[in-house]
């Protein structure tokens, strides 16, 4: 026996629970899947993710993206928690990247992103200053407007539906096969079969292979991975310290309590699967902070490691696959998917339902040019 739904969606992180989320709000009679292979939602990426929003994040091709989600943040709808807390995002500029920063002012620039200029004077005088050694310290560039993100209250919020109209959420369900006849997939899991039209792969970093068992091409989505690490330091970091980024990409930290998190700002090649950090991983990024800032690492206090999933151009995939029929791609968010998944959730359904989209959805769609050839 299987369990008949309107729409099945493989993955159960922010990108599908978001689109899930989205349907309901548009059409709330839906009978809705959602289909998850770990115990709870939102193990491998969802919940390791660094919890901010910055809109100039991931290029000028993501700011409309993150732009569209601002509304939904700023004011969430019924069901969710306040989702945001003031933090911005400071931007410094090392001995090693002389003139990184005007690299960085050009992107903002491109995206319409807002941001000033701090000199030595201003940035001495920020809640940063104390912490960077003067050779970091002559200047930078801070984006006032980004937060922190509640992004368990959000994929939770999501995950609750909208006024009483909620997806079945299956759990422990390793999907085993997919199989079209007649205009309906059959998907086989651990836990049960299920049959819908429409069957939506949000799978992560496992999207392409949830692709090749529905008989579709793969997108060439690249797991990369990305470590962080949780410190103790002397002193502790002050409650209003911003996002502190380097400009070469070589590491950000951000305050968590007496605690801070910080990472290499990593993206190494890996394979779909259950990620941990890497002891030289960790040992690298430490050894930059500690080059950068006069503070001391009293000791790691934990870390983890998680996945970042691109497609060739580094762009999400959002869209009909254009050889499959029934099959619908919700995937390649990178490491933005957290902060746009309020439009990106909305922009798949209206694909889906035939909607009026937020934001024009051909740079992220699963046929454009560049991802891969279809028949």
């Amino acid at each position: 026996m299987s369990q008949a739904f309107d729409i099945a969606i493989i993955g159960a992180g922010i990108a599908g629970a978001s689109t899930a989320w989205a349907l309901l709000e548009a059409a709330p009679s839906l009978r809705i899947v959602l289909i998850e292979m770990e115990e709870r939602p939102g193990y491998h990426t969802t919940g390791r993710s660094a919890a901010i929003f910055i809109e100039s994040y991931g290029g000028p091709a993501i700011v409309p993206l993150s732009r569209a989600s601002r509304g939904f943040f700023g004011a969430p709808p019924a069901g969710f928690p306040a989702l945001l807390q003031h933090r911005p995002n400071l931007m410094i500029e090392g001995p090693a990247d002389p003139g990184g920063l005007e690299r960085v002012a050009a992107e903002y620039d491109e995206g319409g992103v807002g941001y000033e200029w701090l000199d030595a004077d201003a940035l001495a005088a920020s809640p940063a200053g104390p912490m960077l050694k003067p050779e970091w310290r002559r200047r930078a560039v801070i984006e006032p407007d980004c937060h922190d993100i509640d992004v368990a209250g959000l994929h939770q919020g999501f995950l609750r539906g909208v006024d009483g109209a909620k997806p079945t959420l299956v759990t422990d369900a390793e999907v085993t096969a997919l199989e079209r006849s007649g205009g309906t997939w059959r998907i086989t899991t651990r836990a049960g079969a299920f049959t819908a039209p429409l069957l939506i792969n949000a799978a992560g970093a496992w999207a392409d292979g949830m692709a090749a068992l529905a008989g579709a091409a793969p997108m060439g989505l690249m797991p990369l991975r990305r470590t962080m690490a949780v410190l103790r330091i002397d002193p502790a970091p002050p409650a209003d310290l911003p996002t502190v980024m380097s400009s070469d990409g070589s590491f950000y930290f951000k305050p968590d309590g007496e605690r801070l998190w910080l990472s290499p700002h990593d993206e190494i090649p890996d394979v779909p699967h259950d990620v941990r950090p890497d002891e030289m991983d960790l040992a690298v990024v430490i050894d930059r902070f500690e080059q950068a800032t006069t503070v001391q690492v009293k000791r790691l206090e934990s870390s983890w490691a998680g996945l970042r999933t691109f497609a060739p151009d580094r762009l999400p995939v959002f869209g009909f696959d254009g050889a499959v029929d029934g099959l619908f791609w919700c995937a390649g968010q990178g490491g933005f998917g957290i902060q746009t998944a309020p439009a990106a959730g909305r922009l798949c359904a209206a694909l889906l339902l035939g909607g009026n989209p937020p934001l024009d959805p051909a740079p992220f769609a699963a046929t454009r040019p560049g991802v891969r050839n279809h028949p």
